[in-house]
């Protein structure tokens, strides 16, 4: 989304009903997830990809394979840990997939190398959710935080600053986002959930959970203030030291009168307290949800009046591959990526692809109809392995992609405070 330390141990928050040996796969982090027959090593194309497994996965690394010739060889890391490995170590990866709020930290470090717009063969069909901040209707979204088009581009190729006007120097490529809430447990908590506030309910006391990835969390957590109506920020994404003490006190109080059962940072970690029903209401990615679903649990992504927290990611390189065959590798994998197999993958596991119609293209007209139209299931609908997800008749959550993503309030976000934004937030963790 970072965003995140979303993929520290068995599978990301992405890396949706992989079974075990993929899980194990990921876990091993710097080792490729194809085997040997694939390709002859001597023949092979390989991009080093380092990521937090936002956009892994078996079937994509074996497709990619399949249709070009390049062999992926996942370097999955947490949020933090890709952003120490960019800036004390760009030779060891060869492409990047990370959010755009890291880009604050990584830009002026050098060692990423922007992709150059003209030879990005959909370019110009990239949802303008990433370009002008607004859907394919024309409607403004919110744009609190890190949002996307305020990063997406560079003054010049080799450019340590941002540009607010389109150039052809693009920091990430866009992939995937998302309008992220809370998950809840219906069959539980057995009444309407409508507002961020209910996080912090008494009721549900020792029940909840918020994650545990501190540019994530305190986002959260803003949104339940402002849903209790204890204070209104001009910027959640960008608060000022008294806006985080005041954000900090709110989760500190909670926290000592026993509200939190946990502090997640994984997907394998929401997704078994609320399928054991440890929690019935917490922070929440969208696979992870449907995961839930998948066990034959209830669970639901669940629509609030105050909005959503949104995240993207994208694709750069190291600035190590510049002018070698890998950056040439690096374009070719890239351009596949937004060409529609994968964004049709993506979309089945709850997220949006940067290329709508590309998507499109490669999924049913019913698969559409759920995931992006907010229609009624005509058959039944699988997850991207085969596995039934959801049965004939039934919405997704939150409705079409208009109305969540028009429904966003806020993005993730690297704060101008942010060094003691997290260690505000490490103090709350371990006290």
């Amino acid at each position: 989304m970072t965003m995140t330390d979303r993929s520290k141990t068995t599978i990301s928050r992405r890396s949706l009903l992989k079974g075990a040996a993929g899980a194990a796969s990921l876990a091993a982090g710097s080792g490729t997830l194809l085997s040997a027959p694939y390709v002859h090593a001597a023949d092979a194309k390989v991009l080093r990809y380092l990521g937090t497994a936002v956009n892994e996965g078996d079937e994509i690394s074996k497709k990619c394979l399949a249709d070009t010739g390049i062999k992926i060889e996942y370097i999955t890391a947490t949020t933090d840990d890709v952003t120490k490995r960019v800036i004390t170590q760009p030779n060891s990866f060869d492409v990047l997939d990370t959010e755009y709020f890291s880009l604050k930290k990584l830009v002026p470090s050098g060692n990423i190398f922007p992709l150059d717009a003209k030879k990005i063969k959909e370019f110009d069909n990239i949802t303008p959710v990433f370009t002008k901040g607004e859907l394919p209707n024309g409607k403004k979204i919110g744009g609190q935080g890190t949002a996307p088009w305020k990063v997406l581009y560079l003054d010049g190729p080799n450019s340590k600053t941002f540009s607010a006007t389109p150039t052809e120097y693009i920091t990430l490529i866009p992939t995937v986002y998302n309008a992220d809430t809370l998950g809840i447990r219906p069959d539980l908590i057995k009444r309407p959930i409508s507002s961020w506030a209910e996080l912090l309910n008494p009721e549900f006391k020792g029940k909840a959970s918020i994650l545990n990835i501190p540019s994530i969390g305190i986002m959260d957590a803003a949104m339940v203030v402002e849903a209790t109506g204890q204070y209104k920020y001009a910027d959640k994404g960008n608060m000022t030291k008294a806006e985080i003490d005041l954000t900090m006190k709110v989760l500190t109080e909670a926290k000592k009168a026993g509200q939190f059962r946990a502090f997640w940072k994984d997907f394998n970690e929401s997704v078994n307290l609320m399928a054991s029903g440890e929690t019935v209401i917490q922070s929440m990615w969208s696979p992870a949800v449907t995961k839930v679903r998948s066990m034959g649990i209830p669970c639901i992504f669940q629509p609030l009046k105050e909005g959503y927290r949104s995240w993207a990611s994208g694709f750069c390189v190291s600035k190590a591959v510049a002018g070698g065959p890998k950056l040439d590798w690096a374009y070719e994998f890239v351009n596949w990526y937004l060409s529609g197999w994968a964004g049709a993958y993506l979309n089945r596991q709850g997220y949006y692809s940067a290329v709508l119609s590309t998507a499109k293209a490669n999924m049913t007209a019913d698969e559409w109809g759920y995931w992006m139209e907010g229609k009624p299931a005509a058959s039944d609908i699988k997850a991207p392995d085969g596995t039934l997800l959801e049965k004939a008749g039934a919405v997704r959550d939150g409705g079409s992609y208009e109305d969540r993503m028009g429904a966003v309030a806020c993005w993730n976000a690297v704060m101008d405070e942010n060094d003691y934004m997290v260690r505000k937030w490490n103090e709350f963790i371990a006290a």
